[in-house]
């Protein structure tokens, strides 16, 4: 029976699983699979993964993510993406980054930022991340699965890159129930699918865009310099300014030096 979001749309129940590999895998692997078992079932636009345990979640440009279990939300969503068009996949990235954005702000009671192109930030701390894959058939995108990961209630974490993650309930002093957090996560991700305005996606997006308007640290091709965060445009890229110049990097280009 289809589980009633918190907008009272039905949308099918949440896969939980106890221990995998990483939900977007999982997801992915019955998108692709032909002959399901009698315990599979087809997955459908609204499906969603959740694990209490993920032991090689990934992050992107091919990084891992690392969890404690049983303490944090690892779930993956499926999205048929054709509203978006496949010409506009950033749209997509900025839809669920909003989406998770809204719900973490909601319990953090803190102003919660999107650091670009798809990381929830609270203050210069990390506290979750995304990863849209995708299954693409010639022209046509038949699916998108967005893997979430967000720090809920773990509290020691292992320094990475000189800077520390964050977590909920470091932010609150709360305990959360993981699960029904992500389930609010699924249903805020595909309230924010089913009533986009695309045309003002990346207005919103920008809105919440982490270190706007300030100076950061970059290094590109071993050269460090400074820039003022200006947007991002729907094609992804960030745009900036150095002195008097303009530069736009694509995801990958640059490194944010934050201390």
């Amino acid at each position: 029976m289809a589980q009633q979001s918190a907008h009272n749309c039905p949308f099918p129940p949440v896969i939980e699983l106890l221990s995998i590999d990483s939900t977007n895998n999982y997801a992915l692997s019955l998108l692709k699979q032909v002959n399901l078992t009698e315990r599979q079932e087809p997955l459908q636009h609204g499906s969603s993964v959740f694990a209490h345990e993920q032991y090689a979640g990934k992050g992107q440009r091919g990084k891992s993510w690392q969890s404690q279990k049983g303490e944090n939300v690892h779930l993956s969503v499926v999205l048929t993406p054709q509203k978006i068009g496949l010409h506009r996949q950033f749209l997509l990235i900025a839809l669920v980054a909003l989406g998770v954005r809204a719900v973490f702000e909601r319990h953090a009671k803190s102003d919660i930022f999107i650091k670009w192109p798809n990381d929830i930030y609270f203050g210069d701390r990390k506290a979750g991340g995304i990863l849209i894959e995708n299954i693409i058939n010639g022209r046509e995108w038949k699916w998108a699965v967005a893997g979430i990961g967000l720090n809920i209630n773990q509290v020691n974490f292992s320094e990475v890159s000189g800077r520390k993650p964050v977590s909920l309930k470091q932010i609150t002093g709360q305990s959360f129930d993981c699960l029904q957090l992500a389930r609010e996560v699924r249903d805020e991700v595909l309230h924010q699918y089913e009533n986009a305005d695309i045309s003002g996606l990346m207005a919103e997006y920008n809105r919440f865009l982490y270190k706007k308007e300030e100076i950061v640290v970059f290094e590109k091709d071993h050269t460090i310099f400074e820039a003022v965060v200006k947007e991002v445009s729907p094609d992804g890229k960030l745009h900036a300014r150095a002195g008097a110049t303009h530069v736009s990097f694509d995801f990958g280009e640059v490194n944010w030096l934050i201390s």
